[in-house]
Order: structure tokens, then sequence, then C-alpha cells
């Protein structure tokens, strides 16, 4: 922000007194009222039907009794629009006109250059949009048709075209901006003997905003074959534009991404133009610069990636990249810093090396969608980039391939993601899981520990805990998956399942020898179901080699979408259920067939009334 320290104490009370909660928090929720003093409305941070979500305006502060979410205006900004705190304190204080104080003694010094900035971006956009309509912008027109966007799209995403000429600075000078705030905010650029020109001429143009929608500068892409300038042109750093910490389209995906915590990060504008408009609405993009730290910084902060000993159901971060040699690199630099997420991180690339835009353009929404949905995650495809530059034939190339992909799993932090990764790279290889496993070991201890990785102590090496259990280590057959994916519901949507399904669940026979000693402990700990110890009471009933698999099921990402998470939970335990009394059924018929009726007439008589039994339980599971 560039402030100059702490924003005094003092500072933040008067903001906060002369600020109506009510009125900030109405614009993100419809508020009614609910007694003396007191509104309430649908909580926006969790899925409620009936409002539990209550405000009080004359104290200040906002409590939800249905999730516990609370506080006052700065916790609710934060929350909602992912600012920092110092950030929505300014945003509030520029609300109300108050200039604010800094603990050093300073003032906000670039507050009203900051204001006086984004006033004029906001002004500029205007006139960009209005622009695009006239004669003079059919070139836009045109490669906005080519891209396959109209004019519905263009006004979507704030498209503008700069006409060529000093035109913009003469409106903006009008409007009562100085050429040296033009200059400041980067809309004018000044030549070697001191004259100003219009930065943007002749070029369609694409508003940068931050997370709140502020307009903090522009790109714009060359559409005349005269121009000598660079393909894309982007605003130079401002008070308000740092190119390494903007994203293009936050703020169309802010919500979406905080929602189903998944971002997906492309590589231009109209990538992420053709995303949102096939329905990927995570998309966002750099802006003329590789994605770096502060661009992960961003990215934490709204899908709410937190710090945690295993990189498990912590979201996603989805990368898009050309098949390309620049596309190449642009991956191994994300690589680079995938260690500074705690999400999953994972690259998509389309068959034929379709950029996103041209993927829609060429095979429509469809398969943009496809596109992330055949997502592969980043530690395979690093690994299977090293085997595809070897011949894996020959014996040379597999140990070569080995040494370079070694590093690769070495380098992963979760200890169950990496004793799955040892087995895949040597299944890739066609070697020795125990040779594989060496070679990570000697990579491990040869590669320094990086400054993003923890300096917790070192995890124990793939032999040493051999005789715990992990998800990795379960086969991948149908039944085993099935009742893997039951009991992760389990633990994880207790009260979506019911207590009646997981009692039933609890007297499945299962395939798995394993989660049979899960299932075992969830039978014995029904009594803790409907607590916040559930987890914890089932993670207890285990021997302590099956602890860390209980803890995977509890965390491991579920395969749906928040919304349907219900019926999905109730529909992998009622379908394991309907599993088993199909396996009854055929146990019964099968002994009505040695049955005979003449000699053993009550038994027959008892199975076949109990085949009505498992029939009639199949039907209440389906009509569920």
């Amino acid at each position: 922000m560039g402030v100059a320290g702490l924003i005094r104490r003092s500072d933040i009370d008067e903001v906060r007194s002369r600020t109506n909660i009510a009125d900030i928090v109405g614009e993100y929720v419809t508020l009614k009222n609910a007694g003396v003093g007191s509104m309430k409305g649908l909580c926006p941070f969790h899925e409620e039907r009936s409002p539990s979500f209550h405000v009080r305006p004359q104290v200040g502060f906002y409590h939800c009794f249905g999730c516990g979410e609370g506080g006052d205006v700065f916790t609710f900004l934060q929350k909602m629009d992912h600012v920092t705190f110092s950030e929505a304190v300014e945003r509030m204080a520029a609300r109300i006109g108050y200039e604010l104080h800094y603990e050093d003694g300073g003032q906000a010094s670039d507050h009203g250059v900051r204001a006086r900035i984004l006033a004029a971006n906001k002004a500029a956009e205007d006139f960009f949009v209005a622009q695009l309509k006239t004669p003079d912008a059919e070139p836009g027109r045109a490669f906005l048709g080519s891209r396959g966007f109209d004019s519905s799209a263009a006004e979507r995403f704030g498209v503008g075209f700069a006409p060529r000429g000093g035109a913009l600075g003469k409106h903006l000078k009008t409007l009562g901006y100085s050429e040296e705030e033009l200059v400041t905010a980067g809309l004018l650029g000044r030549g070697d003997r001191g004259d100003v020109y219009d930065r943007f001429r002749g070029r369609l143009v694409w508003p940068i905003r931050d997370i709140t929608g502020a307009t903090l500068g522009f790109g714009a892409r060359k559409l005349l074959d005269d121009d000598q300038g660079p393909k894309y042109l982007n605003t130079p750093e401002t008070a308000v534009y740092h190119k390494s910490q903007v994203l293009y389209g936050l703020d169309l995906a802010r919500k979406d991404i905080s929602r189903s915590r998944q971002v997906v990060v492309v590589e231009g504008y109209t990538d992420v133009m053709a995303c949102h408009l096939a329905g990927v609405t995570t998309a966002v993009a750099t802006c003329g610069t590789a994605f770096g730290v502060d661009h992960i910084k961003i990215v934490r902060r709204v899908i709410g990636d937190v710090d945690n000993a295993d990189t498990t159901g912590t979201g996603e971060v989805i990368f898009t990249f050309d098949p390309d040699e620049a596309g190449q690199k642009a991956a191994s630099r994300a690589f680079a810093e995938e260690q500074r997420f705690a999400a999953q991180t994972f690259v998509a690339v389309a068959p034929d090396g379709l950029d996103p835009c041209d993927l829609r353009l060429n095979k429509g929404d469809d398969a943009v969608r496809a596109l992330i949905k055949r997502r592969r995650p980043m530690f395979e495809f690093m690994i299977k980039r090293h085997l595809d530059a070897h011949n894996l034939e020959t014996v040379e190339g597999r140990v070569a391939a080995l040494r370079e992909s070694a590093p690769v799993v070495a380098g992963i932090r979760d200890q169950a993601m990496s004793v799955g990764y040892t087995r895949s790279l040597a299944g890739w290889l066609g070697m020795e899981p125990a040779d594989v496993a060496r070679a990570i070991t000697a990579a491990r201890r040869s590669t320094p520990r990086s400054a993003a990785e923890p300096t917790t102590q070192a995890a124990p090496e793939p032999e040493q805990r051999a005789a715990e259990f992990s998800l990795t280590d379960l086969p991948v057959d149908q039944p085993t998956r099935q009742e893997r994916d039951a009991l992760m519901a389990i633990l994880q949507h207790p009260n979506d399942v019911g207590r009646e399904l997981v009692e039933r669940v609890a007297r499945v026979r299962f395939v798995n020898s394993t989660l049979t000693v899960v299932r075992d402990a969830v039978a014995t700990s029904i009594g803790s179901l409907e607590t916040p110890d559930w987890v914890a009471a089932v993670t207890a009933e285990v021997p302590a080699t099956y602890a860390s698999l209980v803890q995977q099921l509890a965390v491991g990402p579920i395969p749906e979408r928040q919304d349907r998470m219900a019926a999905y939970c109730a529909r992998v335990a009622s379908d394991l259920v309907d599993r088993d009394l199909l396996r009854t059924k055929a146990d019964l018929l099968g002994a009505l067939q040695r049955t005979d009726t003449a000699s053993e007439p009550d038994k027959y008589r008892q199975l076949q009334e109990q085949l009505v039994s498992v029939e009639t339980e199949r039907r209440r599971l389906r009509d569920e």
C-alpha cells in the first residue's frame, strides 16, 4: 500500500465510530429489521436457508449464530474482500473523507495521490470503453471478433479502445486532471524533450483492477501494423500499480475462487476472458510478468491457503502453460515456487497445444472446461517432463531419468504423497521401488533445505514408516475406492450422511482389510458422531499405525462442489450399503437353492423372509 507505518489506534477507532456497519454489510447482504437495534440476513460466510446472521449497527458488530463468525466492520471487509486490516481501514477512511495518520509521525502521504490516480484511471477506463464503439476502433472490434468475443463480452470485462493522437490526455484535462497527475498515473508519457503523449495509442485496452474492483492500470495490445511498440504494453509502476502484485481478472474471480478454493492461472487477458465465458470463473492472469512470490501471497489469501503439515485438502492452484519452450520455462518457474503453497498445484495443457482462448474458439466452451478437469498434479507433470527427455528403453536412459526425477520427489513435503510418487516413478521407469526410494533418499540428503520449507524435524524415510498405513498404499480397485470414499464422507461430513446411515455403513462387510479397521473404529465411536471431537474419537480407537490413515481420510479432498456435498456424501454411503445388501441377497439366493423345501420348510420360509427384507431395505435406500 505504500503507507508510512502503523495507523494510529485513535484514527482506527475514529473511522470505526464514524462508519455505519449496516451500510457496509448491506452492500453484500440483504438486511431486514430484527427487533430493536438489530438487523439480520443470510450469512455470507456459510450456506444457510434461514437467516442467522445478525448486525447491531449501534454496537458496530456482527455475529452469525450459525457458523460463529463475528467482528467489526474491518473484520467483515477482511473476510469478504480478502484485504489486509490496514487496507480495510484505509478504504473506510477514504469513504468518509477522513485523513489517516501513522505511528511514526508521518501521514498517509500518498493517500491523496492514490485517490487521484484511481479516479483518473476510472475516468480513462470509461473513455476507452466509449471509444470502442467509434469508427476508428474497428480494428479493435475485429480483433475481439476474431478471438470469439462479442460486444457483451467486451462490456463484461471492461475492454476499450485507446485512439491515436492525444485524445485521452485532452479528455482527462477537461475533467480537471493536471498533466503532472496524468504522468504520475502512467496514462501519459513524457518524452526526452519534456513533451507529453498518450501512453496507449491505437490499441485495445483491458483495465487491470484490484480485488475490490478499483482500476489500478491497463494492459494494451497492439493492433496496427505501423505500431512500433511491443505486442503488449502495460501501465508503468505507479503508486497504485505494481505488476508483480496484481492479477488480471481477480476482481471478477474472487468470490468463486474463495467459494471453490480453486484458482486457475492462465497466461493472458484473452485467456481469462475465454475461461470465464466458458464457465471457468476462477481464472486469473499475471500482467506482463512471471507468476511470482507476491502473486502467490495474493492467491493464498483468497483461497484461504493455510500452512499445515500435509498438502491435502487446502485447495487447488491450476496452471495452464503453452507446450512450447517458453511455456515449459514458465512451468519450471512455477514449480520452483510450488512449495510456497499449502494447496495442491496442478498443470493443465491442451493436448493439441492450444491456449484457452484458441481452444474455446476452435472447440467450444466444453473443451475449455474439459482442459481444467484433465489437470495433472504439478509433481507428475514435472516428473514426466524429465522422463520424456530420455530413452527409457535403455538402462542408461532410465538411470539418467531417475537421477533427474529423484530431486522432484525428494522435494514433496507431504509424506503420504512422497511415498505414492516414489511408487509411481518406479512404475513409470520399470525399476524396483527400493532402488528408486534409495535414489530419492540420496537426493533429499543432498538438497539444501529451501527457505520456503518449514524448519521442522526431517521426515522419516519410507523404510522407517513402512508400518504406518496411508491412503497412497491402498489398492485402486473399485470396491476399495468405494469404501474409502464412504469413510471420507463419514469422517468429514457426518451430519450430511446421517446417524442411521453411518451406523449401517459400520455393519457393512469391507473388502479392504486396512479400511475394515477404520470401519470398526467408526462403529465404536458412534457416540461422538455429532460432536466436534468426532475425528479425534475415531483416531483414538484405531491402533497407532492407522492414526495417520484416519487423519488423511479426514482431510483428503472430496471431488464434489460444496453445494452438492450433502447429496454426494449421502450417496456414497448408501451405495456402499446397497453393495453389501446385494452381496447378502446373492448369499441368500444361494442358500435357498441348497435348501430342500420338503425337509426344511421353516428354514426355507425364513430365507425367503430375509430376502424380502433385503429387497425392502434396498428399495428404501434408493428412494431416500
